[in-house]
């Protein structure tokens, strides 16, 4: 039986819809539109590769967030740290398993460049057992996002290399482990505190001296939409992209820079070129919805996951 749509009322599903493939009396969130289509049901084969990124029901813990793939019908999840830890690393790893559940991601390990020997060993005390969680959970991938610039702190160049350090340190740890580390690029406008790896070819050339079973990049929309070179970017990652992320670019970008991630359709993006050029380049992963939003968070959950539903199969496929 296919899963409420809440949006729809109480006795509405998924499959109610006019005519014309409209969905009436749904209304996507946080837009207050009223939805395009129906909502896929579980079981339709268009979900076969969509996986909810946790932090897009930020408020669900583990067990909330597997129960709402299973009753959606999305058939993997990325999970986050945090909420693993709080699950238990060990009950985690039972519930995705009972549910049939792939584990698209684990995020995140990285913010590898503090200068001091301290720090610098700490986080990479923290990334191993980053890495021992992803395979606890068979993860398809640690993302990393390798961190910005310490404080006080004007040498880029410096912070870089010491990134390529900690990674020459970890890729043979997880490589043991058979985890595979994702290297993930953000947007320029976060390298001063949050990712010193700002374009896709930055995330290649660093990740060229590992094998791609051991350490790839990420894709993710939000971050690199805007890079005039990343059809022939993401041509040259091929069978290193090891993660494929999409959410939209809002503008305005809100004052919080961190929650300018929106739902899909709300915002600047064109998916289905990157999409095509991303399956060109041979991925055959998942595709994962990965929204960081005050108002996605502030909306009922299970009405975010019917939109994100029906906006992944209008915008993404």
């Amino acid at each position: 039986m296919s899963a409420p749509d809440p949006a729809a009322g109480p006795m509405a599903g998924p499959m109610d819809g006019a005519a014309d493939g409209r969905a009436d009396g749904v209304v996507d969130v946080p837009s207050g539109r009223p939805a395009a289509v129906p909502t896929p049901p579980p079981g339709d084969p268009r979900l076969a590769r969509l996986s909810l990124n946790q932090w897009t029901t930020r408020r669900l813990g583990v067990a909330e967030a597997v129960d709402a793939c299973a009753r959606f019908g999305i058939p993997a999840i990325g999970l986050w740290r945090q909420q693993v830890a709080e699950q238990g690393l060990a009950r985690s790893a039972e519930l995705v398993r009972a549910a049939g559940l792939r584990v698209s991601s684990l995020c995140r390990g990285g913010f590898l460049t503090a200068a001091g020997p301290a720090e610098a060993a700490a986080a990479l005390d923290d990334n191993r057992r980053a890495i021992d969680e992803a395979a606890a959970l068979a993860a398809g991938c640690l993302v990393l996002v390798v961190g910005g610039l310490p404080d006080g702190s004007r040498d880029l160049p410096g912070a870089r290399a010491r990134v390529s350090d900690a990674l020459a340190e970890l890729a043979p740890y997880a490589r043991a482990a058979g985890v595979r580390l994702a290297l993930e690029p953000l947007h320029p406008m976060y390298c001063a505190d949050r990712a010193v790896l700002s374009t896709l070819g930055q995330a290649l050339d660093l990740a060229s001296r590992w094998p791609a079973a051991t350490v790839g990049v990420v894709v993710d929309t939000f971050h690199l939409w805007w890079d005039p070179a990343l059809p022939e970017l993401i041509a040259r990652a091929g069978e290193r992209i090891a993660a494929f992320q999409v959410c939209d670019f809002l503008v305005p970008l809100p004052a919080d820079l961190l929650l300018g991630r929106g739902m899909l359709g709300d915002g600047v993006i064109d998916f289905r070129p990157v999409r095509a050029a991303v399956d060109a380049a041979g991925y055959r992963g998942d595709i994962e919805v990965e929204i960081f939003n005050a108002d996605v968070w502030a909306a009922d959950p299970d009405q975010v996951i019917g939109t994100m539903l029906r906006r992944y199969v209008t915008e993404v496929l």
